[in-house]
């Protein structure tokens, strides 16, 4: 039967029932993708949310997965179809996963193909050997049972063809990169930040994509357009682009201000004058206290942990002010947006995460000690989290409210510590 609607064209020569997705044989897609073209919004919706449950189900891509990024990328091009920024949003999410784990560094592309050349390449004897070192060297029986139990779920086959189809979406999704930059100049500026946002994960497609970025920051009126081109210019640049971006950081929108901090940290602008330094801190410290609106893509919206993650780039040059703008911020958040903002705050206080019995809290310095506080401050809908646990558990801390409070030597009900006040 002959697709009636060019975007899905060629739909039907797939056998889509011979590619798996999170369920088994992917011969639903098909329906899903048509209905992401129909009128009707409810049924449109329903499809997008199906298409990330299947072919990218909590993250993870399938071979079914780099299938449908064509379909997807001509949809996005098509004028009249509706949703195309949603569109544009899945092909990166399927090229790349969830953006957090590659910032704010950017991607490291070709990291990530010679890992999974190393992978290839490797004994499968020799991973299972370094697996019973790992589990030897648990520190706790808990940590010892966790351990055990990814030992014994390891299949190479099955991790490598994983790894395998997640590098075979994102190469899918860079082969129409070339085709969908024409979106920067869209008439929606939904599509126009979408584009912009998706082209900030082809390093290798830098030496088109990258000017063409550029370009957007002369003529785009949109504030949420000019600070997603920003924070993609910044993580597909280099140092040389630091004059071309430094005057955005007087803008008179918030997010576009933070933006430009946000790629200059990226940068290495804190190499630059202190001054010029200082600035890039003072937004990105501003961010994670009231984080900017409207938001944008990046770090799924939350600009706060965003904030906290640049302002860890900062730390050589301004540590304290690093490590009081993310506690500042911590004090602020709730919830799932503590985890990326504790985790920076930690790793800024503290180093790298290092398992161990916890010092005397009087043995702190007193930021170290504010820190310790405002964890034991926040509220029980965040404590609830075992993420969170985790996340305290990766420095040695407390892993429960009350024995963080306890730790900290904090009165019940105490509040916790506010900005420049002296530890609790």
């Amino acid at each position: 039967m002959t697709e009636i609607n060019e975007p899905l064209a060629g739909l039907d020569a797939i056998d889509w029932a011979e590619l798996e997705h999170a369920y088994g044989p992917a011969d639903d897609v098909p329906g899903q993708l048509r209905a992401l073209c129909v009128g009707d919004a409810s049924a449109r919706g329903k499809a997008l949310n199906d298409l990330y449950g299947n072919i990218f189900h909590q993250g993870s891509r399938y071979p079914a997965s780099a299938f449908v990024v064509p379909f997807l990328a001509r949809m996005a091009a098509d004028v009249s179809l509706p949703d195309r920024d949603e569109h544009l949003e899945l092909l990166a999410a399927l090229a790349i996963g969830y953006d957090e784990a590659h910032l704010p560094a950017g991607l490291d592309i070709a990291g990530w193909r010679r890992e999974l050349a190393d992978f290839r390449a490797r004994d499968p004897q020799e991973i299972r050997a370094e697996y019973d070192v790992w589990v030897e060297g648990a520190t706790d029986a808990g940590e010892r049972r966790v351990r055990e139990m990814r030992r014994a779920m390891f299949d190479r086959e099955q991790q490598l063809g994983a790894a395998e189809a997640e590098l075979g979406a994102y190469d899918a999704v860079r082969r129409e990169v070339p085709a969908l930059c024409v979106l920067l100049g869209d008439d929606d500026p939904a599509v126009r930040a979408a584009t912009a946002y998706l082209l900030a994960w082809f390093p290798e497609e830098a030496g088109g994509t990258l000017q063409q970025l550029l370009e957007v920051l002369d003529g785009e009126t949109e504030p949420v357009v000019v600070a997603t081109a920003l924070v993609s210019a910044g993580l597909l640049g280099d140092v040389g682009l630091v004059e071309r971006l430094a005057p955005f950081l007087t803008a008179g929108e918030p997010v576009v201000r933070w933006s430009a901090a946000t790629a200059l940290a990226r940068l290495g602008a804190i190499g630059a004058e202190r001054t010029f330094s200082a600035v890039v801190l003072a937004e990105l410290a501003a961010a994670a206290a009231e984080p900017p609106e409207p938001a944008v893509l990046f770090h799924a919206g939350d600009l706060r942990g965003y904030a906290a993650a640049s302002l860890s780039t900062l730390a050589d040059r301004f540590p304290r002010e690093a490590l009081a703008a993310v506690t500042d911020g911590l004090a602020a958040t709730s919830g799932p947006g503590s985890f990326p903002v504790a985790a920076a705050a930690l790793r800024l206080a503290f180093g790298e995460p290092q398992r161990g019995v916890s010092p005397e809290f009087d043995e702190l310095d007193e930021r170290q000690q504010r820190l310790i506080c405002t964890l034991g401050s926040l509220d029980e809908k965040t404590w609830r989290w075992a993420n969170f646990w985790e996340i305290v558990r990766a420095w040695g801390l407390p892993q429960q409210r009350e024995a963080m409070r306890a730790y900290a030597r904090m009165l019940p009900n105490e509040r916790g510590p506010q900005p420049d006040d002296p530890p609790c």
